[in-house]
This record gives structure tokens, C-alpha cells and sequence, in this order.
């Protein structure tokens, strides 16, 4: 089943409001709150392919928007589409190029990840592993998709 319309924003919405408010209910909420020491990227099998995930199964995407290995995901970007970051070492799984892994410095000085010269990104909306509620989703001024273990787009939508 597609969502798109007003049904697929709903989490985009409740996950910007959130970003937006202080107190306790934004602690941890997003995968960029606390960069980790050392990542490490597997791949996923689902329906739209094998992709590339982080060790959880969490879902990591690319941003059309974006050029070369410079972000341009920041502020309510930021917060709906987390940046991977990472303070150590990355590394890959089997059937992840370890060649293709590297990082970037963002505004802020943490590094992102980058897989084939692509910032990776979570999508907030995603609650499980494996989940990819952000594929093909045209949001902040371009698309978002899953990425193939070769560091392509994957640009079907077989949810």
C-alpha cells in the first residue's frame, strides 16, 4: 500500500512539531542526538531490494538534493531526515564496499557518513528496522531514496 498525499506527511508533521518543542520529549528522538563511536553499515532485504542500513536495520537514504559529499540537510531538514554521524571508525558488513564508505564535515563539525560520495540519512517516521516510509519521498526541495550496496538510488516503490 502507498502513502503519499496528506496521510504520508502526518508523520513528517508530528516529527517537525517534536523537533520544534523543548523539555523532555525531544531527548534521544532522532539517530543524530548522540553521534556514535565507530559505526558500522549492513544491508537490508526487503521487497524493494537489498540496501544499505546501519547495524540495527535502520534504514539509510540519500538526498537528491545534495551535491558531491556536501550536505544540505540542516534545521527542519535535519530533524525529519537525521544525519548519520560518527565520532570513529566506519565500517562494513558483508556485501558493504568498504571502498565506497567515507564522511563529511557538516556545519556543526560532526562528521557525516557517506556511502559512494552520498551523505546517508534516517528518516524519523521510520520506527523499525527494515521500515522505508521515506523512499521516493519529495520533501525539502527534493527526493529521498534508499541506496543499493553498489551506492546507487534504488528508485522503485514496491511497498
Amino acid at each position: 500500500m502507498k502513502k503519499r498525499g496528506l496521510f504520508a506527511l502526518a508523520p513528517v508533521a508530528a516529527a517537525v512539531a517534536i523537533a520544534g518543542c523543548g523539555g523532555g520529549s525531544k531527548t534521544q528522538s532522532t539517530p543524530a542526538a548522540a553521534p556514535t563511536a565507530g559505526t558500522v553499515l549492513s544491508l537490508h532485504h526487503s521487497q524493494l531490494g537489498t540496501f544499505l542500513s546501519d547495524a540495527k536495520g535502520r534504514t539509510l537514504y540519500l538526498f537528491e538534493a545534495d551535491k558531491g559529499t556536501m550536505s544540505t540537510c540542516y534545521s527542519a531538514c535535519a530533524s525529519v531526515w537525521p544525519p548519520l554521524t560518527s565520532t570513529g571508525a566506519v565500517s562494513g558488513g558483508t556485501g558493504v564496499n568498504a571502498s565506497l564508505l567515507g564522511s563529511t564535515k557538516r556545519k556543526d563539525g560532526t562528521a557525516e557518513v557517506t556511502y559512494k560520495g552520498h551523505p546517508l540519512y534516517y528518516y524519523a517516521a521510520d520506527s523499525a528496522p527494515g521500515q522505508t516510509t521515506g523512499q521516493g519521498l519529495n520533501q525539502f526541495g527534493a527526493k529521498w531514496y534508499v541506496l543499493a550496496a553498489n551506492g546507487n538510488k534504488i528508485d522503485n516503490d514496491a511497498r
